[in-house]
């Protein structure tokens, strides 16, 4: 049985395709949910999930985060690596923009990083509620996916300013993968 599952193990890393077994194959293109488990980055408290639901060519976002500045506005991206492994977050690179466009404001029409989710506005309790459907991502299809890569919560607001929106440091850090 070990040896049955470390081929089975070893097939679903190469071939990135889904980890097919007879109970519960799924194509990575099928995928209807992803999840990031938020985890702070060094000297820093911010925790939360952040969950993606597939609803036909949109996905809607919803995070709920805590330890956040209390009644501040935090910058809220997608980044292009899913590695979290720095203690400042910078393993994770820069805003995923696979399609080469400026920063912007989600709220516009004009097109814009891919990774770009605006801000998480706290409470007075550090607290953040956040949902929002997108269009320009998709869980694991050929267009923008988002699968393995990170979310990054920034210590300042996102001002929308070239290149980056000036979000300051990363607060908080998680990889994006497969939810049930």
């Amino acid at each position: 049985m070990k040896i049955h599952m470390t081929v089975v193990l070893l097939t679903c890393m190469i071939g990135l395709t889904g980890c097919m077994t007879h109970k519960n194959a799924v194509q990575l293109g099928q995928l209807e949910r992803a999840v990031a488990v938020m985890q702070p980055t060094a000297g820093n408290s911010v925790r939360g999930i952040v969950k993606f639901v597939r609803d036909g060519a949109r996905i809607t976002v919803i995070a709920d985060i805590e330890g956040l500045s209390p009644n501040a506005k935090h910058a809220f991206h997608i980044h292009q690596w899913g590695d979290c492994s720095s203690p400042d977050g910078k393993s994770a690179g820069g805003h995923y923009n696979p399609e080469g466009h400026d920063h912007g404001n989600p709220d516009a029409i004009s097109p814009r990083h891919a990774g770009d989710l605006g801000n998480l506005e706290a409470d007075a309790a550090g607290k953040a509620h956040y949902e929002r459907t997108v269009y320009n991502l998709t869980i694991a299809d050929s267009h923008n996916p988002i699968i393995g890569r990170a979310v990054i919560i920034h210590k300042k607001h996102d001002d929308f300013g070239q290149p980056t929106g000036n979000a300051g440091s990363r607060m908080a850090c998680g990889t994006i993968g497969v939810a049930k």
